[in-house]
């Protein structure tokens, strides 16, 4: 089994001195894939080049202390892609592809942290821009490999992925526009959302994200916003999904599948 995970830190210093790495040991995931490390190369080194004997490969986004992803991996890539071909968002610290190619297969596993438009009108038709860029990236990659993205959407696709979706649905992460590229990407492109593949209906318990404000965690008023997109032959390999929930690292949970294959 392949136990990949996907996890938003909100900060990978403030993560880690909320247990992460010691969760991790006790974990034992063969790869893990973050976001907002919201870290430099040097604040990197000498520290966090390594999570629980995972190597870690990083994309750091220019500015400092902004958004930032990684992959840690056990097992050595063939080859690393930093950034999507984008200048505006690889600028931004957005994807990075571990890629693990052998003469019989090739195989891509994928951080990648899309915008969040929530603190306005700007960031928003950012978001825009970032999602028409990115869904041609993935059409290619998906004529050309197998693979597994995963990372922090920051799109709930359907009702039963926020618990008040009426109240949204004029806030960005449940805009119209967001979840209908959402469906194209599953509809059209046929990518696969593998959490959605192994529990089709949870609703409660499907929720990664909520808010800091009022008493949203302990109220459990959350969205689902991280996720696994597989393309087919891959997401027909996952087996058991878990949103753990015990502990809290940041305002994300981190979201675990098990997949049958191997690197």
């Amino acid at each position: 089994m392949f136990k990949l995970t996907s996890l938003n830190l909100n900060g990978i210093r403030s993560a880690a001195t909320k247990g992460v790495e010691t969760w991790l040991a006790r974990h034992q995931p063969d790869c893990i894939c973050v976001q907002e490390v919201k870290a430099q190369a040097a604040d990197v080194a000498g520290r966090f080049e390594q999570l629980a004997g995972l190597k870690g490969h990083f994309h750091f986004a220019e500015k400092k202390g902004y958004s930032g992803v990684a992959v840690y991996t056990r097992h050595e890539p063939s080859e690393v892609i930093i950034g999507f071909g984008s200048p505006e968002f690889d600028a931004e610290g957005r994807y990075v592809e571990l890629r693990f190619d052998t003469p019989a297969r090739k195989l891509s596993i994928v951080s990648a942290y899309f915008p969040s438009g929530s603190s306005g009108p700007e960031r928003q038709e950012a978001k825009f821009r970032f999602l028409d860029a990115f869904y041609p990236h993935l059409e290619a990659l998906k004529a050309q490999r197998e693979f597994i993205l995963c990372g922090d959407v920051n799109i709930a696709h359907q009702q039963i992925d926020l618990k008040n979706w009426r109240s949204n649905q004029k806030n960005s992460g449940f805009l119209p526009e967001e979840r209908a590229w959402m469906t194209k990407l599953l509809d059209e492109a046929r990518m696969v959302d593998v959490y959605r593949q192994l529990q089709p209906t949870a609703t409660d318990t499907a929720y990664t994200w909520w808010s800091n404000r009022g008493q949203a965690y302990a109220n459990n008023v959350g969205w689902r916003l991280d996720y696994h997109l597989a393309t087919p032959a891959l997401a027909q390999l996952a087996r058991r999904e878990a949103i753990y929930k015990d502990e809290k690292f940041s305002d994300h949970a981190p979201i675990t599948i098990e997949y049958e294959m191997g690197l």
